[in-house]
């Protein structure tokens, strides 16, 4: 038995783990809900699930994507791999200062 994770997109911010849980229930065993947030606590309008099995999963998506959820259409979709994030320039750190002087960019 392979448990399947999914995303769930255009949350409304005001929903929880547990209503999430809930909703997913209606297909199968759900194994984990995660609505993600920023560093504030604040929903970011998306979230995971993970359901006990691939039918399951496939039953979830079927039913609940395009579902009306406080005034909003959710997006359900199998999830990616996370890729690696990549930004900023090589050899500077944030702010571009140099730590020992405190001058400016390097």
């Amino acid at each position: 038995m392979t448990s399947k994770k999914l995303y769930v997109g255009n949350l409304p911010y005001s929903v929880t783990e547990d209503d999430l849980r809930q909703l997913f229930s209606e297909a199968g065993e759900v194994q984990s809900a995660k609505v993600i947030s920023d560093e504030t606590g604040r929903s970011k309008g998306f979230g995971f699930v993970e359901m006990a099995t691939l039918e399951e999963a496939e039953k979830a998506v079927n039913a609940i994507n395009g579902r009306t959820l406080k005034d909003r259409a959710l997006n359900v979709s199998e999830a990616k791999p996370q890729q690696p994030r990549t930004g900023g320039r090589p050899g500077r750190g944030f702010g571009g200062r140099d730590r020992e002087s405190g001058r400016g960019w390097r």
